[in-house]
């Protein structure tokens, strides 16, 4: 018998709450800083029209762990 490729689709459910260990620096700094002011600290420097930027609260948030990683 030949074989064949499966055209199915391949659904695999995964839980990232379950990935992260629940003492990480990340679960850390999610509950201990509340990052929205830093939409209203950044609102000048963003111009109203155009393609959306990627999110402030994000970047801050990725030099925040690449400040304590190091």
């Amino acid at each position: 018998m030949m074989g064949r490729k499966s055209k199915q689709l391949c659904m695999i459910m995964i839980d990232i709450e379950e990935l992260i260990p629940k003492d990480h620096l990340l679960r850390k700094i999610k509950y201990t800083i509340d990052f929205d002011f830093i939409y209203e600290e950044t609102r000048t420097y963003y111009s109203s029209i155009g393609l959306p930027s990627t999110d402030p609260v994000c970047l801050m948030k990725m030099l925040l762990v690449g400040i304590c990683t190091e």
